[in-house]
């Protein structure tokens, strides 16, 4: 039943809650306020958001909990975030500071054909070193 577009900031938060998750088995609103610096309303907000869009499970007081969708859905996010940082990293030779922010900001806005091209893009690269060392000595 989901499938809604995301706001940048919503697929932040789920992104936030999908690695918590991962990294203790649990998440706690303060917690998403801290990881992304701002406040326990927005977190509120935000969480209520995701759990109308069947993202989330969500409640006062309540652990929150992530869905079989919601769990996708952060998945293809954290996916096109790596291919973009990769690409930055691997292929242009960024540091890895940079790369992750800019990947960040991209990642929300990126199309599925672009991202396929890079990813496509990616993988030609580590498979043709000579073409990578080529491209960073010049």
């Amino acid at each position: 039943m989901p499938e809604a577009k995301l706001s940048s900031s919503l697929e932040d938060y789920l992104e936030c809650v999908y690695n918590r998750i991962n990294l203790n088995g649990a998440v706690k609103a303060i917690e998403i306020s801290k990881d992304l610096n701002v406040s326990r309303a927005s977190v509120t907000e935000a969480l209520n958001k995701l759990a109308q869009k069947e993202y989330i499970n969500y409640g006062r007081y309540e652990m929150i909990s992530i869905t079989e969708a919601g769990i996708k859905k952060a998945r293809e996010i954290i996916n096109k975030h790596n291919v973009i940082q990769s690409f930055f990293e691997d292929v242009l030779g960024v540091s890895s500071s940079e790369a992750a922010n800019t990947a960040c900001q991209i990642e929300h806005i990126i199309t599925e054909n672009i991202l396929e091209k890079l990813s496509n893009f990616n993988k030609f690269c580590s498979s043709e070193p000579d073409f990578i060392n080529k491209f960073k000595n010049k």
